[in-house]
């Protein structure tokens, strides 16, 4: 494989798009890309090596069903009573 070079077009993982796209090199560091321009939405993000994010979890949704799970099965409770408590979410206001 060829050495990559600015302006050349690559894969990676487009934070806007959420999707492996096609992007142009912008900026490098040494001999990796630093920057990458993604050819769908252009917008700039470094260079996330075509890896996404990991995903998020939502740990209200499974105190939910842990709850619900309890008071349908209670011989399951003990088993839902030792989850960890989820953590209160901050509400974000708009700016």
């Amino acid at each position: 494989m060829r050495e990559v070079r600015l302006g050349d077009i690559i894969d990676d993982y487009c934070v806007k798009c959420k999707r492996i796209m096609n992007h142009s090199v912008v900026s490098m560091l040494e001999r990796d890309p630093a920057k990458v321009r993604c050819r769908t939405c252009y917008s700039d993000h470094d260079y996330r090596h075509e890896q996404a994010p990991p995903p998020k979890v939502d740990t209200r949704k499974a105190a939910l069903f842990n709850e619900v799970l309890a008071k349908v099965q209670p011989e399951a409770a003990p088993a839902a009573a030792a989850a960890p408590e989820p953590a209160k979410a901050k509400a974000k206001r708009k700016k």
